[in-house]
């Protein structure tokens, strides 16, 4: 499977190539053709990355579970909970809506409610799939900016959180949920064992997501060969002190996961949007999604949530005006 992987990879161009010209005989330069090569290619290139990435994590995320999470987390001083809760959040597999569940869990292990908010954060705006996927498409350099920039965000919106004291904001019963944390056996899996639960991953995830991206890249193809570049540009352009805020008000209504909203930034980018407000577009989108804001209503009461939306969504905004009007890359 991995030659056959190596191989589809590095032909993608040619493949697409011959379906949209010999195939299809699609007339090169023409709005409809270079959306339907750009559909052609990218659909096979993420979802190679996202198979390939699913996989290790999900061989490495046999040595992680919810219960080691929490245990790592406790009895850690506030700043260093911040900076540990977000590093987990980065190497464990939990999207925003399987780690709020988790929050039950550090709430009666005593964990503070801002070092929790930095897992919550990070978890699901940096995952994996997402350095992944960015590093395939922009290179390394934007991989590193988008996990700095998001685990700053994660410490210092946790701490900030914790500094302003909103425990009472929490849901009364979820102090008083009697948490019960079932043992991990997950070290005493073979190696061949975690082999088949990597692939299960695979086919978990996979099968949940894969049309997110379909869809997302499909956008991606529509807006890459028919929406003019001046008026992605005009809307978005770092000129406008508003393109950075409109962007995150743009993202948070949306819902998606990291692999299926980074195809459009990547056309976003090519078209003329800055690389600052189409960070702060997709971290938008994974890190303060409307899905994650009504699950989150379960555990606490709207003042926290306000805070809560309000205080990242500064973090992003700093972000995108740094890395708009300052020279980077």
């Amino acid at each position: 499977m991995i030659p056959v992987w190596i191989l589809t990879y590095i032909f993608l161009d040619e493949i697409a190539d011959l379906l949209v010209y010999r195939i299809f005989q699609m007339t090169p330069e023409k709005h409809l053709t270079e959306s339907l090569w750009f559909f052609i290619y990218e659909v096979p290139k993420v979802m190679l990355l996202l198979v390939l990435i699913i996989f290790i994590v999900g061989i490495i995320r046999t040595w992680f579970s919810a219960e080691k999470t929490r245990r790592a987390l406790e009895g850690k001083s506030l700043f260093a909970g911040n900076v540990m809760a977000s590093l987990l959040g980065v190497v464990t597999p939990f999207c925003s809506c399987s780690a709020i569940p988790l929050f039950l869990g550090f709430v009666e292990a005593g964990i503070p409610l801002g070092v929790t908010f930095s897992f919550l954060i990070a978890a699901p705006m940096i995952n994996e799939v997402a350095l992944i996927l960015l590093l395939g498409l922009f290179g390394w350099k934007v991989a590193v900016i988008y996990l700095v920039t998001g685990l700053t965000i994660a410490i210092f919106a946790g701490f900030l959180l914790e500094k302003l004291n909103l425990t009472r904001y929490v849901a009364d019963w979820v102090y008083k949920t009697k948490a019960k944390h079932a043992l991990s056996e997950d070290d005493k899996m073979t190696f061949s064992q975690r082999i088949s639960a990597g692939a299960e991953v695979v086919k978990e995830i996979v099968g949940k997501i894969w049309i997110y991206i379909v869809v997302g890249i499909a956008i991606g193809a529509g807006a890459h060969g028919f929406v003019p570049d001046e008026y992605l540009a005009n809307a978005l352009g770092s000129e406008h002190w508003y393109s950075v805020p409109l962007a995150i008000l743009v993202g948070i209504p949306l819902y998606s996961n990291a692999a299926g909203i980074i195809p459009i930034v990547s056309v976003l980018i090519e078209k003329g949007v800055t690389l600052g407000t189409a960070l702060a577009f997709m971290m938008s989108v994974v890190g303060l999604s409307l899905p994650e804001i009504i699950i989150l209503k379960k555990v606490l009461k709207w003042q926290l949530i306000g805070v809560f939306v309000g205080v990242v969504a500064l973090g992003i905004i700093i972000v995108g005006f740094i890395f708009n009007y300052v020279a980077f890359i």
